[in-house]
């Protein structure tokens, strides 16, 4: 067993840190998507 292995930074489970990654990434394009649509529908 190597060094890195013994002494481990973050104990947290990866699925959590990839699900708010997952959840924060989609938060942010559908929230540039909403905009974008209102700026269609107010300028048409």
């Amino acid at each position: 067993m190597n060094e890195f292995e013994k002494n481990v930074q973050s104990t947290r489970n990866d699925a959590v840190d990839s699900g708010v990654g997952f959840a924060v990434s989609f938060g942010f394009f559908a929230t540039m998507f909403i905009i974008a649509t209102i700026v269609q529908l107010v300028a048409s």
